[in-house]
């Protein structure tokens, strides 16, 4: 149930941010002379689910990887790389933000 509350927060979080850069592209057209706030909120949300989500990714993978290292030592090559794929989605969220201030 926990999960379930969790994906869905996600989904209007994600949802809102496309919201608010679409609304925030079209006043930027209207009136150039003044940036729209909305623009600063969406990169900001992209930015914050992007690090939360990998943090937690990185949580988890991180535990599993050492509970498998504790019982074999070799699999340190193969368990580590997940890892550092989790890091990613933080920098797709960064970029993301960095398409939404820009454009």
């Amino acid at each position: 149930m926990k999960r379930k509350v969790l994906v869905v927060f996600t989904l209007l979080l994600v949802l809102g941010t496309v919201v608010f850069a679409q609304e925030a592209a079209s006043a930027d057209v209207e009136t150039a002379s003044s940036p729209s706030v909305w623009k600063y909120f969406a990169a900001a949300f992209a930015v914050g689910i992007s690090c939360i989500a990998g943090g937690m990714a990185v949580g988890r993978i991180g535990a599993a990887a050492m509970g498998a290292m504790s019982e074999n030592a070799e699999l340190s090559g193969k368990a580590l790389p997940y890892a550092g794929l989790a890091e990613g989605i933080c920098l797709w969220g960064f970029l993301v933000a960095l398409l939404i201030l820009v454009l």
